[in-house]
């Protein structure tokens, strides 16, 4: 499984004393398996950090039975009344952490918005029944956290690593021309696109290929993908 780090840095190792505690699944590493959340989150932190730009670091990770051997792991495998318990203790305050002993925990994500609905609840201004019937509503998110030195054993960096926010906004250009020349759909696009050995290319800073005009890589991407779509 390919896996998503935004930050306004490099990741090049993995110190989980600077993780900030009280979060959705405890103190730990987070990643998820939506490229575009990571590069959201990067361009906010950069933003934060008053930083120039924001990386996306890859990593890849199978969940094997050595995997299993290894690590306790959970899986939320949506929003529900489980999650939102696990949520509400880690993001206690008032309680030692951590309050679990999994390794691995992945699941939904309670963002900016599910965070203010989750106070509301927690304030006794909603009803849970309110609350989980926003939860089924909401579009899906993915994270999973690494919370102990045993578990980022598994989670190893990628080649194609740390992807430059420049590279981001071409990336946008490119797809929004597919879509455009080939009345296809985003999806089929984004799909098109990062399968591509193009892609491979801009993503690996060495190549240089992203210094390049948007428009002249796109020539690239067509010649490439001449096959690949019907006209």
């Amino acid at each position: 499984m390919k896996l998503y780090h935004g930050s306004y840095t490099k990741i090049r190792e993995i110190d989980l004393s600077k993780c900030l505690p009280n979060k959705d699944f405890g103190q730990g590493f987070y990643v998820t398996k939506y490229r575009e959340h990571a590069e959201d989150w990067a361009t906010k932190m950069a933003n934060k950090y008053k930083k120039a730009e924001g990386f996306v670091t890859e990593f890849d990770y199978t969940e094997s039975d050595f995997a299993r051997r290894i690590c306790k792991i959970k899986h939320f495998d949506d929003y529900n009344d489980e999650w939102l318990d696990f949520v509400v203790m880690n993001r206690d305050e008032t309680l030692p952490q951590p309050v679990h002993d999994f390794d691995i925990v992945e699941g939904p994500v309670a963002d900016d918005k599910i965070q203010r609905r989750l106070k509301r609840f927690l304030a006794g201004k909603i009803t849970l029944e309110d609350f989980m019937t926003d939860l089924s509503k909401h579009a899906p998110t993915h994270q999973i956290c690494f919370c102990t030195v045993a578990s980022l054993q598994l989670l190893k960096h990628s080649p194609s690593n740390e992807i430059n926010l420049d590279i981001i906004d071409i990336t946008e250009k490119l797809i929004e021309q597919l879509v455009l020349d080939n009345q296809i759909d985003d999806t089929q696009a984004t799909d098109i696109f990062y399968n591509s050995d193009t892609f491979t290319q801009l993503a690996d800073n060495a190549a240089e290929l992203y210094l390049k005009p948007w428009q002249e890589i796109y020539e690239i991407l067509k010649k490439e993908i001449s096959n690949t779509i019907e006209q």
